[in-house]
């Protein structure tokens, strides 16, 4: 199913018709402010095991992150001091992922990395369907490495195309870039910038 929403006012509606889907253990492709991602909610273990099949990875092992819809919702999952704090209140929402120590509230499947990925995408969309929802979406890009054929991952409707057997929604929020986020590891001393994407960490 392909829906359309502006990210300028995301339609309550049309919000509310994706959250149902996720709270049904569905798949969503949606729009950041990066590439589109596929998600889940993130304490469904079957639909996070679906998307790792998909993806071809262990989510025992994979360095998996998710969507929160501010810097509040945070604390609930990870450990954060006040300097990581501190530089992520500067920076989201944006086009960063922060890698963050987990705490016990992360879902199951996620505690054996001990770490996750933390990110606040500057998109009305998809902080709206995590909001809707109550609690995190699990983010994994719609990329893959050896594609070439690009427009399939900026393009909603060739993405739809592709995804229409494995996502239940595919949303049209616009077209996408082909920028990831840029990754800040926030799990020593300093913050360190393990992949540089999209946006300019402000230190």
């Amino acid at each position: 199913m392909l829906i359309r929403i502006y990210p300028e006012n995301p339609n309550e509606r049309e919000i509310e018709k994706v959250v149902q889907f996720l709270r049904d253990g569905g798949l969503i492709v949606y729009p950041t402010d990066t590439i589109y991602g596929l998600g889940c909610d993130i304490f469904n273990t079957r639909a996070v095991e679906k998307i790792c099949r998909y993806k071809n990875i262990d989510p025992h092992k994979a360095n998996l992150s998710f969507i929160c819809y501010d810097l509040s919702n945070i604390s609930e999952y990870a450990k954060v001091d006040n300097n990581t704090f501190k530089l992520m209140k500067k920076n989201l929402p944006g086009p960063f992922t922060f890698i963050l120590n987990g705490n016990s509230n992360l879902p199951k499947l996620f505690r054996n990395k001990k770490t996750v990925g933390i990110r606040v995408p500057d998109n009305n969309i998809i902080r709206e369907l995590v909001r809707g929802l109550g609690n995190p979406i699990l983010s994994t890009s719609v990329r893959d490495d050896d594609d070439e054929i690009l427009e399939y991952f900026t393009d909603p409707e060739l993405i739809h195309e592709r995804y229409e057997n494995i996502a239940d929604v595919v949303i049209n929020g616009g077209f996408g870039t082909l920028d990831p986020s840029t990754v800040v590891d926030c799990t020593g001393d300093e913050p360190v910038i393990v992949r540089q994407g999209k946006g300019e960490l402000i230190l």
